[in-house]
């Protein structure tokens, strides 16, 4: 989970109607804050080499400098959906603030590369432009361009599955520095809730959140009590209607922190994961598969890796089970650049939509009885218990001042189910997912 720190500022809607070729338009209601509509569409085209691996030798993941195969950018993908799902109607937005253009360029900036890539954008980016355009190198403008790709690309994406999604879209700041996008969709024709947001945040962490930290080995020197750190990431949980569609989780952040001495520490965190509640073979297969595609462009060492790091992230101790079939998970990968690093995450954001689409529109229309919806409640639950729980996001969201609850939260599903001493039968499909979760499978090999 990223983080999500702020009061809300303001929103739009809009949603996709299915019939013709499933295109967006523009929603003319209003939602919490809303003052503009907006579409996402389709962005350019770049392109971004791979890199290699190359583990260290105290076992922790490091990425190599070899590199491999070119991929293709984000924009370029969200290209490739815009043609996969239809087409795009944009609706027009009113800039939330004419501090997004510098007049003393030389040149019509609404007319530049970086005006252009921010117009298939959910909203425009939380950094002001002139900002970004004065660091175009720097990681934090890359990673914050790459987050809300990852936004519209998802976001497009649901609601041309959905066909009738209505997306609140809230532009939210934090005053304590920075500010975020929530996307959130509640009970359409296929997603009961899906939420899409990006934060990028900055200020001093809490004494809590540097605790935190700490405990996973982080030395962090502070000046007067105080830890200045940027942070930034893109986050996502979607619940279908559907019991045999699976819920998906995905989250890509990057941290800076700057300690008493100077000096600057940088890691990049993330990862994705799939959470039936009945276990389809092919379903697991396919997901796990793209994701190792994904990682086997920057090394062959880095999908195994980062499976058992998930399978061991999403337990849920008290359960003595797992929350669900896993995926890919890591954390403080700061090794071997950052340019290299962030190249295997921007792989990573990319193959969110190709693993996970296809699920759905599989098991969007199947039939389902009373009790398959019931079991799907329960597993909810679960989803509930290590969110709030264990989830490293939700604690570090949670200790930061100025923290926005509703933005943290948005993982958790619209309904949700305990039941006291519940256990499915022997031999039912209820009981073999549950042998999964407490057992994980290799579904590649």
């Amino acid at each position: 989970m990223a983080l999500h720190l702020g009061r809300l500022s303001a929103g739009s809607c809009w949603r996709a109607a299915r019939g013709g070729r499933g295109g967006l338009c523009a929603w003319p209601g209003r939602c919490t804050a809303a003052r503009i509509c907006r579409a996402p569409g389709a962005a350019g085209t770049e392109q971004c080499r791979g890199l290699g691996h190359i583990p260290t030798a105290g076992g922790g993941p490091r990425l190599g400098t070899r590199l491999t195969a070119a991929l293709a950018g984000l924009a370029g993908l969200a290209g490739l959906v815009a043609a996969a799902f239809g087409h795009v109607e944009r609706a027009e937005m009113v800039p939330r603030s004419l501090g997004a253009r510098s007049p003393s360029s030389g040149r019509p900036e609404e007319d530049d590369e970086l005006t252009r890539r921010c117009s298939c954008f959910m909203a425009p980016p939380v950094t002001d432009l002139r900002e970004l355009r004065r660091r175009p190198s720097d990681m934090k403008t890359k990673m914050e361009l790459l987050i809300l790709e990852t936004q519209a690309q998802v976001c497009q994406a649901l609601a041309q599955v959905d066909g009738g999604a209505r997306f609140c879209v809230d532009r939210w700041e934090r005053k304590e520095g920075g500010g975020g996008i929530s996307c959130v969709l509640q009970d359409g024709h296929v997603f009961e809730k899906a939420g899409v947001s990006i934060s990028v945040v900055h200020g001093n962490l809490s004494e809590e959140a540097a605790k935190q930290m700490r405990s996973r080995g982080k030395i962090l020197k502070t000046k007067d009590g105080k830890l200045p750190f940027s942070a930034m990431g893109v986050s996502s949980v979607i619940h279908p209607k559907n019991p045999h569609a699976p819920t998906i989780h995905f989250n890509y952040r990057y941290f800076e922190v700057e300690e008493a001495d100077g000096n600057k520490q940088w890691w990049f965190g993330g990862g994705c994961d799939l959470t039936p509640t009945y276990l389809n073979q092919d379903d697991a297969v396919h997901f796990h598969r793209t994701l190792k595609e994904a990682c086997d462009q920057h090394g062959p060492d880095l999908y195994p890796k980062f499976k058992k790091w998930c399978d061991d992230y999403f337990f849920i101790v008290h359960r003595g089970e797992r929350r669900g079939i896993g995926g890919i998970f890591f954390d403080d990968l700061d090794s071997p650049s950052k340019e290299e690093v962030f190249r295997f995450v921007q792989s990573c954001a990319q193959a969110v939509v190709p693993s996970y689409i296809p699920l759905v529109k599989k098991h969007r229309d199947d039939s389902f009885t009373p009790q398959e919806k019931l079991w799907q409640q329960l597993r909810r639950g679960r989803y509930v218990e290590f969110n709030l729980l264990y989830d490293r996001g939700t604690k570090f969201g949670l200790f930061t001042p100025g923290s926005r609850i509703e933005s943290i939260l948005m993982s958790l599903p619209l309904t949700a189910r305990w039941e006291y001493m519940h256990s499915p039968p022997e031999n039912s499909k209820e009981a073999e997912i549950l042998e999964v979760l407490r057992h994980p499978r290799d579904w590649v090999h």
